[in-house]
């Protein structure tokens, strides 16, 4: 290939990507924010009725104007949760439920067009929370011995129409409903046609839009965003459409945003990267990748400075422990420098400095890679002082040990105050 054809072909595959990028900065996401569900389901000790109500207000201030308070639709209705305490409280109180949703699960309607409510439906209207993500199952094993696909027709169109005449909405309007499918990469991809018939029926119902997740994290992101796109061309805007990633092989993130790009109108999930399985594609994660693009929207609307130490904050609450510190954008490690080359810049394409989300940067000792830089900046950390008050000679000295000591079989974790030190003062530093 010619050098002229090849870098016209070149840019040509280089504007496509930018647009993508340009559709993910323009975009202004609906979100509704779990933090007071997705992330006590996976965490190891979860979260009381004080804890909520502590969170509750934070992730208004935050930004969120979307919130789910809980879960309704759990097993064993009748031992209550947590979640039914909360929703109580804020009822028995007169505490603002604007934006408040609950996951329920629909009701069954039976051939005779006699209609049950499942129990998660009245505790809502009993809660007085306005609005819901109304579950189904589509997919083969979800649906068996669930319902067939008549039954769950009539009875997703019977608990719709039950919501809006026993359910109070906002301000006295109408409940707002998004139909999740909760199986739902699954259907798509084992169970299409029945899938598409649902949707097809959806598209004309008194809803706001649907929502799908991928609720073992197993799909690849080109699969989700096709799922989407098939999604789309049966719900048209301004019906809109959300996605739930969790993270079982790791493509939660990219998946989220391809769903984006696919014609998805936002998300869910908690703030914190703690969900019900290992993690999620979280908020937090998600508005930092926005504002990576540089998303405008998102200091508009979100406290950004909150970002990093809210949900940093909650998930350590959740689970009684610290997060993981290598983590990506959220954990200790991940704004810790090894190797300054790999310092994230201010105003560099596709770059986030942590001081945009509310961290900052330091520093830790990789013995394989650490250079002078970095070695200064931990010192700096540790003793308190000037990072530019240590020699470049001691500094120097203290690479060539560390290249030693691991080729004379000797590992030693640098990175440690007493180690750090004791290698400052091998290389000669007082």
């Amino acid at each position: 290939m010619q050098l002229s054809e090849g870098l016209k072909n070149a840019n040509n595959i280089l504007a496509s990507a930018n647009e993508k990028v340009e559709k993910l900065r323009n975009i202004d996401p609906f979100f509704i924010d779990l933090s007071l569900r997705e992330n006590p389901v996976g965490a190891r000790v979860g979260q009381t009725l004080e804890e909520k109500l502590s969170i509750f207000p934070k992730v208004r201030e935050f930004g969120f104007k979307n919130v789910l308070l809980g879960t309704l639709d759990y097993s064993m209705p009748d031992e209550l949760e947590v979640d039914d305490d909360f929703m109580m409280h804020l009822r028995d109180n007169n505490i603002d439920m604007t934006g408040c949703f609950v996951f329920t699960a629909i009701g069954i309607e039976d051939e005779g067009g006699n209609f049950v409510p499942d129990p998660s439906l009245e505790k809502m209207k009993k809660y007085g929370v306005p609005n819901t993500l109304l579950e189904i199952y589509l997919s083969q094993d979800g649906m068996h011995g669930q319902y067939d696909l008549p039954t769950l027709q009539r009875s997703v169109i019977a608990s719709i129409k039950w919501i809006h005449e026993n359910i109070k909405g906002e301000q006295g309007g109408a409940p707002r409903i998004f139909i999740n499918i909760v199986d739902g990469c699954d259907a798509f991809a084992d169970n299409l046609q029945a899938t598409c018939e649902v949707l097809s029926v959806l598209a004309s119902q008194p809803i706001e839009g649907l929502s799908m997740e991928d609720d073992r994290g197993t799909f690849m992101p080109f699969q989700v965003g096709a799922f989407v796109a098939i999604a789309r061309s049966f719900m048209p805007s301004p019906l809109k459409i959300l996605v739930h990633m969790h993270s079982g092989g790791g493509f939660e993130n990219a998946a989220v945003l391809e769903a984006l790009l696919n014609g998805a109108d936002g998300a869910w999930g908690g703030l914190p990267k703690r969900a019900a399985i290992i993690g999620h594609a979280s908020l937090g994660e998600l508005i930092a990748n926005l504002v990576r693009v540089g998303n405008a929207n998102m200091a508009r609307t979100y406290q950004l400075k909150q970002l990093l130490p809210l949900a940093t904050t909650l998930q350590i609450e959740d689970e009684n422990e610290q997060v993981e510190d290598d983590l990506p954008i959220l954990g200790y490690n991940a704004y810790r420098c090894p190797l300054t080359f790999f310092k994230q810049k201010e105003g560099r394409f596709m770059d986030l400095v942590p001081e945009a989300i509310g961290g900052s940067y330091g520093y830790r000792i990789c013995p394989v890679v650490s250079d002078p830089a970095v070695i200064a900046g931990r010192l700096a950390e540790v003793t308190g002082k000037p990072a530019d008050g240590f020699a470049a000679t001691v500094l120097d000295d203290m690479v060539r040990l560390m290249r030693r000591d691991l080729r004379a079989g000797t590992r030693i974790v640098y990175d440690e105050p007493s180690n750090l030190l004791a290698l400052y003062q091998r290389a000669g530093g007082k």
